[in-house]
């Protein structure tokens, strides 16, 4: 049996702002370097025997604060990128919802049926990411951290739970929220989803 937990990275400064992030390379704020602390904490005691991240600063810094304290370098796999927003890249919600509206209206009822303006599709970013998921489960080892973005990790929960990117909507993903699966007999089983409870000293759990 082997074990996958799937992170979503810790918070950014552009949080609070309504912008279409994508593949902005954002740091993390003061705030998401201290759940990433919190996240290597709470897992220090975790026979975790890999750390892969999407190469974006806010997603590594997150995968290398967890790696650090299993003293294990972290894998960094363009796969696990967020998704790519083409043209919304760097937009605010207000810009997007004025130039693009029909396909904004999309976007919130109905994700799985809109491919980005010069980007990317719920589709799209499933069958990249799967291939990590693929990689994983044959590579032996039992448990496996991969630290990713809001989109990736929700697409991947869809797909390992059986559902399809319709579900898309119904799925939370909190800053440093963790969701597990354990994989066996080519089966997945979820076991935890978006536990963020380490972070109440922060009053920020979920």
């Amino acid at each position: 049996m082997s074990e996958i937990m799937l992170v979503r990275h810790g918070e950014t400064a552009w949080d609070g702002e309504e912008i279409f992030r994508g593949r902005l390379d954002v740091e993390l704020s003061e705030m998401g370097l201290r759940q990433a602390e919190l996240l290597a904490g709470y897992l220090r005691d975790s026979k975790i025997e890999a750390v892969c991240s999407s190469p974006l600063k806010r997603a590594l810094r997150t995968a290398q604060t967890v790696g650090d304290s299993h003293g294990l370098e972290v894998t960094v796999n363009p796969r696990l990128l967020e998704l790519d927003f083409g043209d919304w890249q760097g937009l605010p919600v207000t810009e997007v919802k004025e130039k693009y509206p029909e396909q904004y209206d999309k976007w919130r009822s109905a994700p799985e049926k809109l491919k980005l303006p010069g980007g990317e599709s719920l589709d799209d970013v499933r069958a990249r990411a799967m291939q990590v998921i693929d990689e994983v489960t044959a590579s032996g080892r039992e448990l496996v951290v991969l630290v990713s973005h809001r989109v990736v990790t929700t697409v991947l929960i869809c797909a390992l739970l059986g559902l399809d990117n319709s579900h898309f909507r119904n799925v939370r993903g909190d800053a440093c929220g963790i969701t597990t699966f354990n994989h066996r007999d080519g089966r997945f089983s979820m076991t935890r989803h978006n536990d963020t409870s380490f972070l109440k000293p922060l009053n920020k759990a979920s």
